[in-house]
């Protein structure tokens, strides 16, 4: 059996191989370190930057020693680059200057690029990756070190109102594609030196940015290592969105649950900071992932923080109702008009069943094809330009409703039941949520119709199973119902006032429990000596 490890061990060997030279194939950066030989890092920078079109280099002088300068003109400004960089190296008082070695590099850096960004690179690599990001690359004869200096001129979307999770009071910004205007949309809420930002590189050909935010002195060590772990194992090619981040750390993919929390408005992502939660935030995406994440997350919005606590204790218990309503009313309708005639009061059977005369297709049938037909609308309503995209998607349901009710496809009671269960589904804040609810209908219809509402409770039994069952970095996605947790229910089901909201929640284990030791419940003023009372 010696002969087949030695082929096994060979094959691997082989593989690692070949997948390492792919790896750098697919970056085009094959590029040995830094030489001291001016026209050799020039070959190795052209042949990197071989038929990019953008690409500019120049022989400059630095000092007394020959140089070149390369950048990108797509990723520059033209001006910052002639402003910032060509007319200090062009003035004469510098063409005498001594670059001996790195610390008259340096010196020399700090004379004439004060002002600039910059890093030191050890490795044409590093080098490039800068370029690539809107450095200016600068490599001095002589000299093992090569200097990148930052004059990029990337465009982004200004600060506008979130466009998913609208409220009507509280802040309108949302969070951009920049990731230094994210990081500044969360620095301006949290003024404290315990918020923290860690930044990484994922992607071997997009080379994007994740940034962890997290506070210090509350956040579990172990939780944030964890995140900071699972981000650094991504291995793949490219990340575009969050999204992207979010199917590679996620704690299962075999679920239809989000496992993290998205959001887009920077004042949410601040409250679960201080939480102690971590935010990551992906360059080039407006939505931030906040881990770890249980169930209720996905009920709360924060403008119930920014009313009073009984309307927002009465909105959050609407949507859990809601949540159950998008999820089981369809095949509660199959149920009883299939099986259980006996449980449906007598008038409103004989409505039913009138309602119900000359429709040619079962009660299911007749559902699925309204169910199907009210999904393609919302599809083609959210694809559509937005200035129409809302209007077809309300006209095109009714008109479509009233016409299969004409046509005698469907029953005037299907109807309602679908509306219904059409607004239901919005309720929800996050529409990743909202997602796992519209897939998880279909599977408690379809058991409807088979087994009636036997097959209904046994949807629901193996969904809070599965639920149970779930973690997001270590913790249990039910917290604090399943494992219960009777200090944490404050802001469960019900929105408690912020007097008596004083501790963070246990399931997240913060080094910090308290957040409002001193809260009190406000009192009313005392009474004067002789104003009569």
């Amino acid at each position: 059996m010696g002969w087949m490890k030695k082929i096994i061990l060979s094959q691997k060997s082989y593989n690692q191989d070949k997948s390492l030279k792919h790896e750098q194939l697919s970056l085009g950066r094959e590029a040995p370190p830094l030489s001291k030989d001016l026209q050799e890092n020039q070959s190795n920078i052209e042949k990197a930057f071989e038929n990019a079109t953008d690409f500019q280099m120049e022989n400059i002088h630095v000092g007394n020693r020959e140089g070149i300068i390369c950048y990108l003109n797509s990723m520059t400004d033209s001006s910052l680059l002639a402003d910032k960089i060509m007319v200090p190296l062009s003035n004469s008082s510098q063409q005498d200057r001594s670059i001996a070695d790195l610390e008259e590099f340096e010196a020399y850096r700090k004379e004439f690029f004060s002002g600039v960004g910059y890093h030191f690179h050890d490795t044409l690599h590093e080098l490039i990756d800068d370029v690539l990001a809107g450095y200016a690359g600068v490599i001095v004869d002589g000299q093992p070190k090569g200097l990148s200096l930052h004059v990029g001129n990337i465009e982004y979307r200004p600060i506008e109102e979130p466009s998913t999770q609208t409220v009507i009071r509280g802040p309108k910004e949302g969070f951009t594609e920049s990731m230094d205007t994210n990081i500044s949309l969360i620095r301006r809420r949290i003024q404290n030196t315990s918020l923290k930002f860690e930044s990484m590189t994922v992607g071997k050909d997009t080379r994007t940015s994740v940034t962890i935010a997290y506070i210090d002195e509350v956040m579990n060590k172990g939780i944030l290592a964890e995140v900071k772990k699972r981000i650094k194992k991504i291995r793949t090619h490219a990340i575009f969105d969050s999204g992207n981040v979010e199917e590679y750390i996620s704690d299962k993919s075999m679920t239809v649950f989000p496992l993290i929390y998205n959001t887009e408005r920077p004042d949410s992502a601040a409250a679960n900071l201080l939480e102690g939660k971590a935010v990551i935030i992906v360059n080039g995406s407006p939505f931030v992932l906040i881990a770890p994440t249980v169930f209720s997350d996905f009920f709360e919005a924060t403008e119930d923080y920014y009313q009073s606590f009984f309307i927002g204790s009465f909105i959050r218990l609407i949507r859990y109702a809601s949540f159950l309503i998008a999820l089981t009313l369809p095949s509660f309708y199959v149920a009883l008009t299939a099986f259980h005639h006996a449980l449906i009061p007598t008038d409103l059977l004989f409505s039913l069943q009138a309602q119900r005369e000359g429709v040619p297709f079962p009660a299911v049938i007749e559902l699925l094809i309204m169910e199907i037909t009210f999904e393609i609308l919302r599809e083609a309503g959210i694809r559509m330009p937005r200035a129409i995209g809302q209007t077809i998607s309300i006209v095109g349901a009714l008109v479509i409703g009233q016409a299969a009710v004409e046509a005698g496809l469907v029953s005037n009671a299907l109807v309602i039941v679908i509306a219904l269960t059409a607004l239901a589904t919005f309720v929800s804040p996050i529409a990743s949520f909202t997602a796992a609810a519209r897939l998880l209908r279909f599977i408690f219809i379809f058991m409807a119709a088979v087994f009636g509402l036997y097959g209904i409770l046994l949807c629901l039994f193996f969904m809070v199973a599965h639920l149970v069952s779930l973690r997001s970095f270590g913790v249990p996605y039910l917290a604090p119902i399943a494992p219960f947790i009777a200090e944490d229910q404050e802001d469960v089901f019900l929105r408690f006032p912020f007097f008596a909201n004083k501790r963070r929640p246990h399931y997240l284990k913060t080094e910090a429990p308290l957040k409002n030791p001193e809260s009190k419940s406000p009192s009313p003023p005392a009474s004067k000596k002789g104003d009569g009372s």
